[in-house]
């Protein structure tokens, strides 16, 4: 059986999470904070990985995409290669462009620590700019990339709550006021898998917390 390793407040674990859930993939879970990863199973020392019966794997783009192939029941991303290719689009978009640029607030946002003026001037900056490409490529029709439900969905219920927490608390407003993200989340928050990886996330938040709070 597959295992899913990390903890539950990470986005990442939790993209992963939601794809498993979602394609109804039986798996195990094994709790691994920052830092101790097995570096045979993630060289870079990353969460999240997965334990296959035939090895490791890293990267959560590279863990949802074998899903994705070896698991066939429930597909999340479509047979025809230009709406594939569109999945994988907003996957990368969602991850690269939105998530990992508001990430440099996290320490503030999230965590007690402090960045600076200047890095928040470039980060709100480069994330509006980003926000506003991102809204050429959504659907919310009602999923987020048309009337499919896919890969791209699970990978928004993750981001997208994030950058909207990382705006507000730090610039106080709002980049995703203009998209109908409160709609789009209270979907999600109707269905099954989100339903278990909230309440594993809230049970896992405190300590994860409580564990960055320490960190000198």
């Amino acid at each position: 059986m597959l295992t899913l390793c990390g903890f539950g407040a990470s986005n990442y674990y939790n993209k992963v999470k939601l794809v498993l859930l979602e394609k109804g993939i039986p798996f195990n879970e094994e709790l691994k904070w920052v830092g101790q990863a097995d570096t045979e199973a993630s060289p870079m020392g990353k969460i999240p990985y997965l334990k296959t019966e035939e090895g490791h794997l890293c990267e959560s783009s590279v863990m949802v995409e074998y899903l994705e192939q070896a698991y066939k029941a429930h597909p999340l991303i479509p047979l025809e290669p230009f709406a594939a290719a569109k999945v994988r689009e907003l996957h990368l978009f969602l991850d690269l462009h939105l998530e990992l640029v508001a990430r440099n607030l996290y320490p503030e946002a999230f965590f007690g620590g402090k960045v600076s003026e200047a890095l928040k001037d470039k980060v709100g900056e480069q994330l509006q700019k980003n926000i506003a490409a991102f809204s050429q490529l959504v659907k919310f029709a009602p999923y987020i990339g048309g009337t499919d439900f896919t890969l791209a969905d699970c990978v928004a219920a993750v981001h997208l709550p994030l950058i909207t927490a990382v705006s507000k608390t730090i610039y106080g407003r709002d980049f995703l006021a203009d998209l109908p993200i409160k709609a789009y989340m209270t979907m999600w928050s109707e269905r099954a898998s989100m339903q278990r990886v909230q309440a594993d996330r809230k049970a896992n938040n405190a300590l994860f917390l409580t564990r960055m709070q320490s960190k000198p």
